[in-house]
Formats: structure tokens, C-alpha cells, sequence
């Protein structure tokens, strides 16, 4: 991933099902026929699947049990995102949203924006989601807005989304492994339809749900004066353009969701030596990187008079451009 100076990529691949409709049984079986349809294609030196949306670290781990049956071997640094006693890293499951906050707090900063006045609104109350408005809600900002595939609350003041998440992990219960209860549930909050949350006029708008969240369809509603893409994708290339001319910031998903990718290579990289790194040294080693990369994004960004988008593709083109020419380009043989 080379904004973000990994040796990971980011190509993406699932299975087109509602798993929520599964039970834990049909779940495990899913995610094991998976890996023995792909179990060629992966391993530790070729492509190692992550989790994403719907996966969670006890699905990789028998995506990982499975890979080594057929490996006939143990071999933790096949798969990443697993439980910590297969071989897991601490800080995984926070990674994404931990990122996403550090490069918020960058934008802040050189938009002397001060937390305890930045609103923020966020659409998608999953793993991601919910760690970023947790840890924003700490580091002192106003989570004013969340929302879920069951609905969407708001309280202007303010509110503290722990209690929110806690609440939607014990709707998991005893048998099931998706929560069946919603951040609407809430009676503590008023309650709004889930598309006005993106209509909000908020400073800080973080879409932490799916891919097209906002489209030429509804980017005219957007009102908040950053969009932050911690899902993949949530902007379309359309919207992002529209955003763009109008002065919306939008900072992009390729550089405020790599924090789960990030741990994920540490993962590998403790899969590889057999080593057990401590929760504090994966966040300082998660930090170190955002605090380096994203300013370079920024500043990238200025001396272009581009978008952010238009700045982490630079900076990663640039990179790759650079490992081909050293390998000995066209232009090199010709003189």
C-alpha cells in the first residue's frame, strides 16, 4: 500500500451473501469453503486476506484453521485479523478508527479546529465506525450524530457512543455472532431517518458504512465541511468531484482507513518472527506512521492546489514509479 509505505496491497474480494441470515454453523462452514476455493491463491508470501465488513476476528481465525489443514502446517501469517490466541495482534480491531481519528486530528490542527467545538456526525456504527467515535469522544470532539443498518439518533449537545457499543455487543447474545440491536434502540436520543444523518450540517461528516454512500444522487444534501472516508469507497468518483468544486475537504479513504491494514502488517510481520508484540507498541508504531504520512499528504495536497485524494494517488504513484525505474525501465535501456 504505498501511500502508507506497506508491502500490502489493497485489492478486495468476498462472498455476496447476508450473514446475518446464517447461523454460526452455515457461517463456519461459508468461511472455510472460501479458503478452500482461494487457499492456491494466498499465503504468507502471496496474499493475505484481512477482515472487512460482516467479518470479525473469530470468522478469520477458522479462515485461518482451515488454510492450515490444507497447508498441513501452522502458519499464523496467513491470515490477519484473528483472535490473539491464534496468533492475533493487539490494537487490531481499534486500528481503523484509531487512524482515521489521527488524521481528523491532523486536519484539525491546520484548520485550527478545536475538538471540544468540532462536530461530528457517523454513518456506520460497526467495528470501525464505532472505535473512531469512541476514540474521538475521548480525545475531547462532539460526536453529535450516529447511525446503523436499524436507524440513525442525534443530540446536538453531544453524547459519549461507549455506552451505545456496549449495548449492541450484548445484542450479540449467546448464539449469535452479529448484534441484533440497533443504535435506535436508544431512548436517550432523538431519533432520525438514517439518510438525514448525511444532511447534517455537522463540521465533520465520517461515513464508516459501504462503498457509495454518497452519490450524484444525494451529494447536493451534504452540508458538513469535512467528509472523512473511513469505509471503502463511500464517495463516489462523481460526488467526490462535486464535493471538490464546492470546497468540501474529502479525506480519502486510501490514506484514513490504512490504519487497519497498518496492523494488519504488523500482524503478518509477528506472524513471520513468532514474535508477541505489546498493545503499546503497535500504537506507537501506528502512530509514528500517520504522524509522518498524513502531513505529507497535506502538504502535498497545498503545493498542488489538488484534493487530498489527488494527493495520496501522487505520492503512491510516484512510489511505485520509482521501484520500477530501480528495477530498470524501458527508459534506462534505451538511454
Amino acid at each position: 500500500m504505498r501511500p502508507m509505505d506497506l508491502p500490502f496491497g489493497g485489492g478486495k474480494g468476498g462472498i455476496q451473501v447476508d450473514p446475518k441470515k446464517l447461523s454460526r454453523q452455515e457461517l463456519e462452514r461459508l468461511a472455510r469453503s472460501f479458503v478452500r476455493e482461494i487457499h492456491d491463491l494466498m499465503g504468507p508470501d502471496i496474499d493475505i486476506p484481512a477482515p472487512d465488513v460482516n467479518t470479525n476476528p473469530r470468522i478469520m481465525g477458522w479462515m485461518l484453521d482451515e488454510f492450515a489443514q490444507i497447508a498441513r502446517g501452522t502458519i499464523p501469517a496467513a491470515i490477519t485479523g484473528k483472535p490473539l490466541a491464534l496468533g492475533g495482534s493487539e490494537g487490531r480491531a481499534e486500528a481503523t478508527g484509531q487512524a482515521a481519528l489521527y488524521v481528523m486530528q491532523e486536519w484539525a490542527k491546520r484548520n485550527e479546529k478545536k475538538p471540544k467545538e468540532t462536530t461530528i456526525a457517523v454513518q456506520g456504527f460497526g467495528n470501525a465506525g464505532a472505535h473512531f467515535a469512541m476514540l474521538a469522544h475521548k480525545a475531547g470532539f462532539r460526536i453529535v450524530a450516529v447511525s446503523d443498518s436499524g436507524g440513525a439518533i442525534t443530540a446536538q449537545e453531544g453524547f459519549d457512543p461507549a455506552p451505545l457499543h456496549e449495548e449492541k455487543e450484548k445484542g450479540k447474545g449467546l448464539d449469535r455472532v452479529y448484534s441484533d440491536t440497533s443504535v435506535s434502540d436508544s431512548e436517550d436520543h432523538e431519533k432520525i431517518d438514517p439518510e438525514e444523518l448525511l444532511a447534517l450540517e455537522v463540521d465533520v461528516l465520517a461515513l464508516a458504512a459501504l462503498q457509495d454512500a454518497v452519490t450524484t444522487d444525494n451529494v447536493d444534501k451534504v452540508r458538513a465541511g469535512m467528509v472523512l472516508e473511513i469505509a471503502n469507497g463511500p464517495v463516489s468518483p462523481d460526488a467526490d468531484d462535486t464535493l471538490f468544486d464546492k470546497g468540501t475537504t474529502v479525506l480519502p479513504d486510501v490514506l484514513v482507513n490504512a490504519g487497519g491494514v497498518t496492523v494488519s502488517y504488523y500482524e503478518w510481520v509477528q506472524g513471520r518472527t513468532g514474535e508477541r508484540w505489546t498493545a503499546e507498541k503497535v500504537q506507537e508504531g501506528l502512530k509514528n506512521r500517520f504522524d509522518r504520512i498524513a502531513p505529507k499528504v497535506f502538504r502535498r495536497a497545498e503545493a498542488d492546489d489538488s484534493s487530498m485524494r489527488q494527493a495520496a494517488y501522487a505520492i503512491a504513484v510516484e512510489r511505485i514509479a520509482e521501484a520500477i525505474e530501480s528495477r530498470g525501465d524501458s527508459c534506462y535501456f534505451k538511454g
